[in-house]
């Protein structure tokens, strides 16, 4: 294990099972994607184990609830984070997990239902 990375199990949401267990050197965030053995995930939930050594709690590994995805072709830049689809739109849920409640699949560019947001 190298001295930066963390201890990471993989654990589907549906069905619940653990997909095993990695050393990332980055900490993945809700909403990002993760490729392990070919296949993509998009994280759901991160949790942090502790355990309790020498009279202190120290981190110990962190559990990320995945779910299988495809990477989003669209991304906007928003208020410093990136959200899936188009921004521009009303109905854009300004999420990194779901594009939006009308065409959650997308792509937003052949939507009969954009209307633009007001500023």
């Amino acid at each position: 294990m190298e001295p930066y990375s963390l201890p990471t199990e993989l654990i589907l949401t549906h069905p619940r099972q653990s997909l095993g267990n990695l050393d990332l050197d980055w900490t993945p965030q809700p909403g990002n994607y993760l490729d392990v053995a070919g296949k993509t995930y998009a994280v759901l939930e991160r949790r942090h184990r502790y355990q309790y050594k020498a009279g202190r709690y120290r981190l110990h590994k962190i559990a990320l609830y995945v779910q299988s995805a495809q990477r989003p072709t669209e991304k906007s830049f928003v208020k410093g984070r990136w959200v899936i689809g188009d921004a521009r739109c009303r109905f854009n849920a300004h999420s990194e997990l779901i594009r939006c409640a009308v065409n959650p699949e997308g792509p937003c560019d052949r939507c009969r239902s954009f209307e633009s947001a007001e500023c």
